[in-house]
């Protein structure tokens, strides 16, 4: 076998064997993904919640093409590389739920696709606030889980169990609600989820 033939045989192995391990890692209905955020309130979340990430949707299938349905300027379907190109460097974590492939039936995916137009078009929540006239990333995806599929992913927090004391957090908070702090508002923070215990890491990037 020619050098060259070797090479191109090697390269195309190598491509055959990535593509293998993509697909592996398929992303399905109703994976959590999670980046770290370039917009103007990261840092803030951050150092609040003690957390590298900063932002989160939830995987939905549209034409069997992957879709993040997320909070942002207004909650809404954002297919999956833009949502991706906005993260920090463009990586990002997906979680799945650890009985997903018993709990996420044909049926349950379903009911997550229904429920999103309980939130659809609804402006993003800059007070953090527990209704659902505004919402917020985590707020969204939490809401969404809880309410198609009755699974409540995370504990909820109170605004005074964060770090509030950072610079970076106490200008947000001053920007946001002046001397009025809402310390008793229940709030879930992207951290919670990513670290609850019902979630698996299916794929880091």
């Amino acid at each position: 076998m020619s050098k060259a033939l070797y090479t191109s045989l090697s390269a195309l192995f190598t491509l055959l064997a990535a593509g293998a391990g993509h697909a592996a890692t398929a992303l399905k209905d109703g994976d959590i993904i999670f980046h770290t955020s370039r917009s103007a309130q990261s840092l803030a979340v951050q150092r609040a919640t003690g957390s590298r990430y900063s932002h989160m949707g939830i995987v939905l299938l549209r034409e069997g093409k992957p879709y993040v349905f997320e909070a942002v300027s207004t909650v809404r379907y954002t297919p999956l590389a833009q949502w991706t190109a906005r993260g920090n460097g463009g990586r990002y974590v997906v979680k799945r739920l650890r009985d997903a492939g018993t709990r996420l039936t044909p049926g349950a995916v379903a009911r997550l696709h229904a429920r999103t137009s309980d939130f659809a078009g609804r402006p993003y929540d800059l007070t953090f606030e527990w209704s659902d006239s505004r919402i917020y990333c985590s707020e969204l995806v939490w809401k969404l889980y809880d309410r198609a599929l009755g699974v409540r992913i995370g504990e909820l927090q109170k605004i005074r169990s964060f770090n509030l004391s950072d610079p970076a957090v106490r200008a947000k908070m001053r920007e946001r609600y002046g001397d009025a702090v809402p310390m008793d508002e229940p709030v879930i923070s992207p951290v919670a989820m990513f670290d609850s215990p019902l979630l698996v890491t299916v794929e880091s990037r």
